[in-house]
């Protein structure tokens, strides 16, 4: 059983003491500790590696169907295991209001078991021939030992996104979860249980240990969530070792509100896109374009469901609890300054709430009179900020929309069809929305275009990431074939050569 109190890892199928640098762990909305944390050594990664090695070497033998099996049972215990302890944890070591943590584990199975059948449906393609008597196809093998670089916000959903996608494929899967939520991610290792044991290991770290896993030949892929900067590096560090890398490297998402919004709807809806989580969700509506005829009456409604948001700790009645930290907090609070500086005007919020002056927190916050030149339009704000344009029609809320670096996702409330139809083909983003933000599939491809990441979690494309193509030729009737060498004298006349003697 893992004890927050004690600085370990797991590896080798159990929670091991680490021998290495420890710090406490805080909890944001109240700077209580809650356990601590530890920086594995060297060492301790070098035999967690080995035992995956070992581990992964005897489960890529295994048939699809018991690697199937053996998903499905994970996926069983994540049902059936009380995860109340793990979601606690969640909330108190990054301020994740409570139904959000146990929500974010109870969705944790669906992975499993979707990736467990995906690889049993699809373990190649036969091709057609080019060659008469020539079996010609493809077959899929796994990369060897995965590399999971985890954010804070989602540490368990999209660990497992991630993880049940290598492990069908037949890899070995090493974890570094965000320090922020080390202890959650440690907690939910007991699901692992009917794994080979060394198949799976979380090893808590930092910048350091990511690189060194990284740049480990005894790795083979690399699966991150983060930062645009953290991305980057993580990418380049892949690349510079030829591992294939999935990066998912966060946005600033847009939302368009069309003169055919339905506008109570549509403030609902904002007020969850832009402030779930505290707005520490990658796919965050951050950047709001509103149509001028509707603006007016769309912030006013959009102010009064802010206003109904309750501020607090996570285990407490409240929607917004507080950042997962005070560098968080001053990010939010610059932006918001500097938009302010610029002639932004604040409609609700703006400030650290005067009911909590211990802990991280801000008031879920909505600007108007927002331009492109102000910071908090062109950077990721990650905290309960909307910042709000006044756009002139539909077509000038796409361009805006359009004009960042970043293309995670994007939101669009319209009752027009034709509206709707525009913006999912023209609007710059991996991932759109019309009238539902934030929901994913395991069906359909997760990523972004442009900086906000490289490659996909989740569907078929998700699988293929942590998988290798094979392509092998069989003729099952040995002859020799025409065109070998040597070639026959009359090809060279027939192609306007010369017999040399």
């Amino acid at each position: 059983m893992f004890d927050p109190s004690k600085a370990v890892y797991f590896a080798g199928g159990a929670y091991q003491i680490s021998a290495g640098v420890t710090h406490d762990v805080l909890d944001p909305s109240n700077l209580n500790t809650v356990g601590i944390r530890s920086e594995v050594t060297a060492a301790e990664m070098g035999a967690a590696l080995d035992d995956a090695t070992k581990a992964q070497r005897a489960w890529s033998k295994f048939d699809a169907k018991t690697r199937a099996t053996i998903l499905h049972q994970i996926a069983s215990r994540i049902e059936a295991t009380d995860m109340r302890r793990c979601a606690e944890l969640m909330s108190r070591e990054m301020g994740k209001p409570y139904p959000e943590a146990i929500g974010e584990v109870a969705n944790c199975a669906g992975a499993f078991r979707y990736f467990a059948e995906m690889a049993r449906d699809d373990g190649g393609k036969v091709a057609g021939t080019t060659q008469a008597g020539s079996f010609q196809h493809s077959r899929y093998e796994a990369l060897g030992v995965s590399v999971h670089i985890m954010p804070f916000n989602f540490p368990i959903l999209l660990m497992c996104w991630t993880v049940a996608a290598s492990l069908a494929s037949g890899n070995g899967c090493i974890i570094k979860p965000a320090p922020a939520t080390t202890l959650s991610t440690l907690e939910f290792m007991q699901v692992f249980d009917p794994l080979p044991a060394g198949l799976v290991a979380c090893l808590p770290g930092g910048a350091e240990l990511a690189t060194a896993l990284i740049e480990s030949p005894k790795t083979h892929a690399v699966a991150f969530t983060g930062s645009v900067a953290a991305g980057r590096a993580v990418a380049m560090a892949a690349a510079g070792q030829m591992k294939p890398a999935v990066i998912e490297a966060g946005g600033s998402d847009p939302m368009i509100i069309t003169a055919n919004a339905p506008v109570d709807v549509a403030a609902a809806g904002a007020v969850t896109a832009a402030f779930h989580m505290s707005g520490q969700v990658c796919t965050s509506a951050e950047r709001f374009f509103v149509v001028d005829s509707i603006h007016d009456e769309f912030i006013a409604r959009f102010a009064e469901e802010t206003q109904r948001l309750r501020i607090g700790n996570g285990l407490t009645r409240a929607e917004i609890g507080p950042l997962v930290s005070k560098a968080a907090r001053d990010k939010v609070i610059r932006l918001v300054e500097d938009a302010k500086s610029k002639g932004a005007t604040v409609v609700v919020g703006g400030r650290i709430p005067e009911s909590e002056p211990t802990g991280w927190f801000y008031e879920p916050t909505i600007l108007t009179g927002c331009t492109q030149d102000m910071a908090i339009m062109r950077e990721e704000c990650f905290g309960p900020v909307a910042a709000v344009m006044r756009v002139a029609d539909f077509d000038q809320a796409i361009e805006r929309a359009n004009d960042s670096e970043f293309g995670l996702g994007a939101s669009v409330f319209t009752t027009s069809l034709d509206e709707a139809m525009d913006a999912a083909e023209r609007l710059e983003a991996g991932m759109v929305w019309i009238n539902n933000p934030l929901i994913d599939n395991d069906a359909l491809p997760f990523g972004g275009w442009k900086k906000s990441g490289l490659g996909r979690e989740l569907s078929r494309l998700g699988l293929d990431t942590f998988r290798r193509s094979k392509m092998v030729i069989i003729d099952h009737k040995p002859v020799v074939q025409g065109w070998w060498y040597p070639y026959p004298d009359e090809w060279f006349y027939e192609h306007g050569g010369r017999k040399h003697s």
